[in-house]
Parts: structure tokens; C-alpha cells; sequence
């Protein structure tokens, strides 16, 4: 299987400018969480960021893909 073809499994749902926000918010959730939080607060809310981060590296978001949200092409 080729790049191209992994990528074709799924349509982008976020534009460029949301996936920069979902990445820095994702890594000062992280930074919060290590330095503020305590026990599984701080492991829920890396997880939490984990989330935000890997919906912005691959640009889909599967909550936005429930409710129908598109990118204008």
C-alpha cells in the first residue's frame, strides 16, 4: 500500500488554521496537566490532549464527521 493510498481512507474534515490551534492547545494541555494536575486527573487530561493533537496532525476530527462537517473545497 502506498502513501497516497492511506491517506485516500479518510476526507480532512479540519482546515489548516483549526489543526494549528488543535495542536497548540493539545501541548499546553499537556504542559498544564504535568505541572498543575495530580494523579488520574493529570493521565485524563493528557489523554484529553493526545486526542486534540493526533485530530490535528491527520486533519480529521471524528466528532465533526458524526455531526457532517466538511471542508470547502
Amino acid at each position: 500500500m502506498t502513501k497516497k493510498e492511506w491517506f485516500m481512507f479518510y476526507v480532512k474534515n479540519v482546515p489548516v488554521w483549526e489543526r494549528l490551534l488543535r495542536g497548540a492547545g493539545g501541548a499546553a494541555l499537556v504542559i498544564y496537566a504535568i505541572l498543575e494536575l495530580d494523579g488520574g486527573a493529570t493521565w485524563l487530561a493528557i489523554a484529553a490532549a493526545t486526542g486534540l493533537v493526533m485530530s490535528g496532525i491527520f486533519g480529521f476530527c471524528p466528532a465533526c464527521a458524526m455531526v457532517g462537517r466538511r471542508l470547502k473545497k
